[in-house]
């Protein structure tokens, strides 16, 4: 049975950085796609970071350099590196990966920007 669990959400200070991290397990990070969405309250879900199994890493819009996504394969993990925060980061961010068009997702972590 697949399962991605993410951790590393929390309460930060506007500018403050937060690492979240997606741990896999029942499916292979290797070689799959990964990515990370979010969701504000009354708000659509949103992409974050996707990295393709081959090829570059794409950003939302808001993004703006401050976000960066990583892998390790060894571990089975996936990572979001969010710097410069703002209180408009604030959302539940979930991770996901994606296997030859099936989908699977995390449960989501809460991360609140304060101002």
């Amino acid at each position: 049975q697949v399962h991605l669990a993410e951790s590393g959400g929390g309460l930060v200070q506007a500018g403050g950085s937060v690492r979240l991290s997606c741990l896999a397990s029942g499916i292979r990070v290797r070689a799959n796609t990964v990515g990370w969405s979010r969701q504000a309250p009354g708000m659509q879900r949103e992409l974050v970071a996707v990295q393709p199994r081959i090829g570059v890493k794409h950003y939302g819009d808001f993004v703006e350099g401050r976000f960066t996504i990583s892998r390790d394969d060894d571990r089975n993990m996936f990572y979001l590196q969010m710097n410069s925060l703002k209180p408009e980061d604030t959302a539940v961010y979930y991770c996901y990966l994606n296997q030859l068009g099936n989908e699977y997702w995390g449960q989501g972590t809460q991360v609140t920007v304060s101002s």
